[in-house]
């Protein structure tokens, strides 16, 4: 085998889900501090006009409708959806720009868009965030203090509905604490890494050049 060989050259795309404040956000912040290198955080792409703070790119690629729309024309978006008159989606080429030149694409989104983009990218590994508990989901939602009971209820709802679909993934990280969740991630990434799926054009080449 040659010297320059190295196995996995191709970055894996991380498909990440979980409820409305389990936490997914921080425990991502974390792990791409730490990464800040090797991962390419994929960032949204949407119609609507930008709210105070918000930075093009940063926050959301914040395009026109006619753009938008001759993205989903030409297959330029991974997944997509419209909510209250907007159009919110993920898009392609810097997707595969960044695993094709090696890194690791994280791509948080909701339930409904991660299976639109494991239908295009069945090689992606998905991770379901999970609250250690409901009474905990709700403690965290409700100590975020930016809603009333009513919105609450109806997040905690649609928790429920999205944990239903959690079957549907590949891993499972429990939020317990930011720590321990950050353990496991890094154990997940790790552990999809060296499938042997993953592994194929390694094994092929070392088989090759015995």
């Amino acid at each position: 085998m040659s010297s320059n060989t190295q196995p996995n050259k191709k970055g894996l795309l991380i498909v990440i889900s979980g409820p409305s404040g389990v936490g997914k956000g921080t425990v991502l912040k974390e792990y791409l501090t730490e990464r800040a290198d090797s991962v390419y955080y994929s960032v949204s792409a949407t119609t609507r006009n930008p709210r105070p703070g918000e930075q093009n790119g940063v926050h959301y690629h914040f395009v026109t409708v006619s753009e938008f729309e001759k993205l989903i024309e030409q297959d330029g978006v991974l997944e997509y959806a419209k909510y209250s008159g907007n159009y919110y989606g993920t898009p392609k080429a810097p997707v595969e720009k960044a695993l094709n030149e090696g890194r690791d694409v994280i791509l948080e989104i909701e339930v409904q868009g991660a299976q639109k983009v494991l239908e295009k990218m069945p090689e992606a590994v998905s991770v379901f965030v999970m609250p250690p508990s409901m009474t905990e989901l709700k403690r965290r939602l409700v100590d975020r203090n930016t809603e009333d009971e009513q919105t609450v209820k109806r997040r905690l709802d649609a928790a429920v509905d999205e944990m239903k679909k959690a079957h549907d993934y590949d891993y499972i990280v429990i939020n317990d604490t930011v720590d321990s969740a950050l353990c496991q991630l890094r154990t997940v990434i790790a552990a999809a890494k060296t499938t042997a799926k993953k592994q194929k054009d390694f094994i092929d080449e070392v088989i090759l050049n015995a």
